[in-house]
């Protein structure tokens, strides 16, 4: 059997139950970021990403968009778990043919996204490598009274998605998109989500992600999923690359916030469905897979 076979998360299972894991870990393989022991008051998260020359970006975008993203596709992870991020490290792989310009650039892009949002770039490492890789491991830090995770999706709670997916390899917001940080300490400290994450591989995998921690089932409003511009709901639904927030709400706190958003626009989110008791009422539409 080979990697292909058993997709991106089998193998992830696979691994899961390989790694070592003691008592001190709150939260480990399975969720945005880590969550680690800290302080009385807050713990620690732990999160890593990386993205990979075609397969994430090509040498024909910019150097500082690439690198951007790869710095704000963590942020948006520590944001997803209501947490802040603090402290970067990124380790780069590059073909010996590469121009310093372009190197330059990317941590550029990172050091503008990570200046924006409070984190430090305080170390790395550099090898020699076919393509270019680029690994961000980025910690953050959250208050335990807001710590969100995927596994808190109740019956008859509320689905919202905090902004319009689908289109974004296409219109290329995939190299420009904003972490929702702000959006999620909002609601963190107003309304508390039962379960939340970022979009990143699709609403109906990651939405699948939280059914199976939550052990429930979803019936979506297709209807009501708001999508960006030329964007088809098969798009919406599979394609990736949003960073939009995906959460529930329990009815009164989801009745709550559609009462606070009517009333202002700092803010908006999108209901677009249920929490269902069925498990078996997962969403079916293709999302994105690594192999």
């Amino acid at each position: 059997m080979n990697i292909s076979q058993i997709g991106e998360f089998g193998l992830i299972g696979l691994l899961a139950k390989q790694v070592p894991l003691d008592r001190r870990v709150i939260r480990g393989i399975g969720d945005d970021a880590a969550v680690l022991p800290y302080t009385k008051d807050k713990y620690l998260l732990f999160k890593t990403d990386m993205i990979v020359e075609g397969m994430h970006f090509t040498r024909r975008m910019p150097a500082a968009a690439i690198g951007r993203k790869v710095m704000a596709c963590n942020i948006s992870d520590i944001a997803a778990m209501g947490g802040m991020p603090t402290f970067a490290v990124v380790s780069i792989g590059l073909p010996k043919s590469t121009a310093l310009r372009f190197v330059q650039g990317i941590y550029k892009g990172m050091g503008d996204v990570a200046r924006q949002f409070g984190v430090s770039i305080v170390g790395g490492d550099t090898s020699a490598a076919q393509k270019v890789v680029i690994s961000v491991a980025l910690l953050g830090e959250v208050e335990k009274k807001y710590l969100v995770t995927r596994g808190g999706a109740k019956p008859k709670d509320w689905i919202f998605v905090s902004g319009p997916l689908g289109g974004s390899l296409r219109s290329g917001r995939h190299l420009t998109f904003t972490p929702r940080l702000a959006q999620a300490r909002f609601l963190v400290r107003n309304f508390k989500p039962g379960a939340m994450m970022d979009i990143s591989d699709g609403l109906a995998g990651d939405l699948n992600h939280i059914l199976k921690a939550g052990k429930v089932g979803a019936r979506l409003w297709t209807e009501s999923i708001p999508r960006n511009k030329g964007a088809s709901l098969k798009q919406a639904l599979g394609e990736g690359e949003d960073f939009e927030l995906l959460f529930t709400l329990p009815p009164a706190k989801a009745k709550k916030l559609m009462g606070w958003q009517a009333r202002q626009r700092a803010f908006y989110f999108y209901p677009i469905g249920q929490i269902t008791s069925d498990r078996k009422q997962t969403v079916h539409a293709r999302s994105f897979t690594h192999f």
